[in-house]
């Protein structure tokens, strides 16, 4: 009987191991296809000649040519502007967080995370209505002082408004390593004397620095993959912009475009070594961790916390107090505010053209609903099974976090345009569904670390239990594993649908026809005219309040651990 048990059982695990084989080695082949591929097949082109031999004369023309080396040095120079600027606004904040407790503190948390709701691109025609030449500011400037400053020319537009966008990732990462942050160490610090910035300098900021590069690292990716911002301001010497218009003048067989792509995921993957390098240069962890104890401020202290709130965040929520004064307008042009206004921008978007709308809610669900099954089968062979390729699995579902979105755009472009969908005959360029697939690699890593974490909770003795009550793994993992990781699937899927809903750098190319086009590209061409910059507003009004929703839920629903979702 004995035997007879101990055969069964090892019948039923070798099932067990061939069907998860299986499972991994369709994942790896989907992720390969759809992910590895296309940017391997940029870099070939960019490393090839027309006879099919390696050469670097593609890279070395790139350097040789002014306009190409100047787009590289804006790329990093605006990178680490808007790093150094979004720090002066993010550190502060961040320890005024994590360290004193007053009154409002709830609505200044929520609302520094406010500029991440709105896109970036949509705040760059906000801020040129408020900053701009002939903007609000500037027409008060000429009232009272009879001078005008530049805010938003060339390349300070474009740092200004990335600033204000993206610096929340590096609030919020500070802010998580300095509440986790052991406060003895700093108690034990002061007892010696040491105080103020001294204190500051030796104690506080080394111990934040994980939490602090984690979000300059994503803050200077995302500066450098941005490719909406630049085109709204009509700034085209950066990287992304360049690549996107050798591809869409030129055509696909323009290699200089996929020189580009390289150069862009090289500056990604760079950072992401340059700072897992110099982190591991130091020890930062604690012998003993404890939660540090926000502390009430008075007096004089106080009114600078709040002077100095204040006047960020106002900074910051500029965008939005524009794009919605925007979207109501019907006349703003050469005036502080709207002349007049009217709702029939929104009549526009909602009833004459609504498909803009509707295909938003169809790419960014069905891509979202694909992220949680591939994360949470992702996220369960990484962390249930013992096959060989997990760890090749796990590094190309985390690849999209260093490939910038237009070049996937252009791998997607040079692999797929020849190919017939099934059951369609037309190339699978010529579909929406590129745009799923797209939303969906892109977006996949946030559901695969959401999964992951949640797996990691639940102790597999449950589901050791349940097999040996008779449930097969198919059984075990839909009634006992999915439902204890449902949480955490939801939460990476809201997370893959709020960025979705305003992803362009992938989108711009990708569209095939206008009808197809979801709400980041009815934006862009709707801004391209100041007769459509209205509708293109009220659109943007709409991705606030789905980004808003998604982000709201996402916090209802994963709680504090939201904020992992800001992490990497």
């Amino acid at each position: 009987m004995a035997k007879s048990e101990a055969a069964l059982s090892i019948r039923s695990r070798e099932r067990v191991d061939w069907w998860q084989g299986a499972t991994m080695m369709l994942l790896l082949g989907l992720l390969i296809g759809f992910i590895l591929y296309p940017v391997v097949r940029v870099l070939w082109i960019s490393l090839s000649n027309e006879e099919g031999r390696l050469t670097l004369l593609h890279f070395a023309n790139f350097f040789r040519r002014p306009l190409f080396r100047e787009a590289l040095w804006n790329s990093l120079w605006s990178g680490l502007l808007v790093v150094f600027f979004g720090s002066l606004m993010a550190v502060p904040l961040a320890y005024f967080s994590a360290r004193y407790e007053f009154r409002g503190k709830i609505l200044f948390q929520t609302l520094a995370t406010l500029p991440l709701v709105i896109p970036p691109f949509v705040g760059a025609v906000a801020l040129q209505l408020i900053l701009g030449r002939s903007g609000m500011v500037n027409l008060l400037l000429m009232r009272w002082f009879d001078m005008t400053i530049p805010f938003m020319e060339g390349l300070t537009g474009v740092v200004l408004v990335q600033t204000l966008h993206f610096f929340p990732f590096i609030m919020l990462n500070t802010a998580v390593s300095l509440s986790n942050m052991d406060p003895s160490l700093e108690e034990m610090a002061q007892s010696m004397g040491c105080h103020g910035l001294r204190l500051f300098r030796r104690i506080t900021l080394p111990l934040m620095l994980p939490g602090f590069m984690a979000g300059s690292l994503l803050t200077f990716i995302r500066v450098i993959d941005d490719l909406g911002t630049p085109l709204m301001l009509n700034y085209k010497n950066l990287l992304a912009p360049q690549a996107y218009l050798r591809i869409t003048t030129i055509g696909i067989d323009d290699v200089d475009g996929y020189v580009i792509c390289v150069v862009l995921v090289v500056l990604s993957l760079a950072s992401l070594l340059a700072a897992r390098k110099y982190l591991s240069l130091a020890e930062y962890a604690t012998v003993q961790r404890g939660a540090a104890v926000a502390r009430p401020i008075r007096g004089m202290k106080r009114t600078l916390v709040f002077l100095f709130s204040a006047l960020v965040l106002g900074l910051s929520l500029l965008p939005h107090i524009g794009i919605f004064l925007l979207s109501f307008a019907k006349v703003w042009s050469f005036s502080i505010l709207p002349t007049t206004y009217t709702l029939d921008h929104y009549t526009e978007i909602l009833f004459r053209v609504p498909y803009f709308v509707k295909n938003t809610l169809l790419y960014t669900l069905l891509a979202a609903g694909l992220d949680v099954l591939l994360g949470a089968v992702i996220a369960f062979l990484l962390l249930r099974s013992h096959l060989w390729g997990r760890n090749l699995l796990d590094a190309i579902a985390t690849l999209p976090l260093a490939i910038p979105g237009v070049v996937l755009a252009v791998g997607y472009l040079r692999v797929f345009h020849g190919w017939d969908f099934p059951g369609v005959g037309a190339p699978l360029t010529s579909t929406w569904f590129i745009l799923v697939i797209a939303y969906t690699m892109r977006r996949l890593p946030y559901t695969v670390r959401a999964s992951y974490a949640a797996l990691q909770q639940v102790h597999v003795s449950l589901e050791e239990s349940a097999q040996n009550l008779g449930a097969n793994r198919l059984r075990t993992f839909v009634k006992i594993t999915l439902p204890l990781i449902a949480g955490g699937l939801v939460a990476g899927g809201l997370i893959a649908f709020v960025t979705s809903c305003v992803e362009l750098a992938s989108t711009i190319m990708l569209v095939p026809r206008i009808e197809m086009g979801p709400i980041s590209y009815g934006i862009y061409v709707y801004m391209q005219s100041a007769l459509g910059r209205g509708a293109g507003a009220a659109l943007g009004v709409v991705a606030i309040l789905l980004v808003s929703l998604g982000t709201y839920l996402t916090h209802r629903i994963f709680g504090t651990r939201a904020g992992s979702a800001f992490r990497v």
